[in-house]
């Protein structure tokens, strides 16, 4: 955000990065909304997409976690398959400049969101029939409700594109939502550390 020349979808006269007029998406374009090069910007924030393939590998090994219980090993299967393709998706955001790749832009950035809904659902069945703590799972179901709800804001609201207002509220969900999945991910982590603490202690 330092480093983002400055513009939105409405104003290219606008200083800078501003929190409520710029999409996240911004920052990966190879200029700016004013037009001016933004190359560091890009760079930094495609790269950081990038590694959520980082994230997608390491979904992969979880369910090995829970092989104590087969109902969950295959539920944790079935959830780390769509966590490691919405993950992929987020890449591929990264992958895909807004200013170069337009199409397949909004293709990757919309479905990573959908795609951690099913995710969601199944590690939070995991989560209810193991012996991990519950408050885990709380933050796993807020997770849920936040992602299904900011799904279902992308298919209802107005396109950001018609009016300022609507990019506004478009570019404030969306740092929201992300704020929510880093927090659940962190959560999450602790989470497996506590099976992995709980199937040692059975072994």
């Amino acid at each position: 955000m330092y480093y983002y020349p400055g513009g939105n979808i409405h104003d290219p006269l606008q200083t800078g990065y501003s929190f409520t007029h710029n999409f996240l998406s911004d920052l990966g374009g190879m200029n700016a909304r004013s037009g001016e090069s933004n190359i560091v910007s890009s760079y930094i924030f495609n790269a950081c997409m990038i590694s959520f393939l980082l994230g997608a590998l390491a979904f992969l090994y979880v369910p090995g976690l829970f092989k104590n219980d087969r109902t969950n090993y295959y539920l944790a299967i079935v959830g780390s398959t769509f966590f490691f393709m919405g993950a992929c998706f987020f890449a591929g955001v990264g992958f895909t400049p807004h200013d170069l790749y337009l199409d397949q832009h909004i293709f990757f950035a919309i479905n990573g969101f959908r795609l951690m809904v099913p995710a969601g659902i199944f590690y939070l069945v995991v989560l209810l029939r193991s012996p991990i703590k519950k408050s885990y799972s709380f933050v796993t179901l807020f997770f849920l409700v936040s992602t299904f709800s900011y799904v279902l804001y992308q298919l209802l609201a107005d396109s950001p594109l018609m009016s300022i207002e609507a990019m506004i509220r478009q570019a404030t969900m969306q740092k929201l939502i992300t704020f929510v999945h880093l927090l659940s991910i962190f959560s999450l982590s602790f989470a497996f550390s506590s099976q992995i603490k709980t199937t040692e202690t059975i072994n």
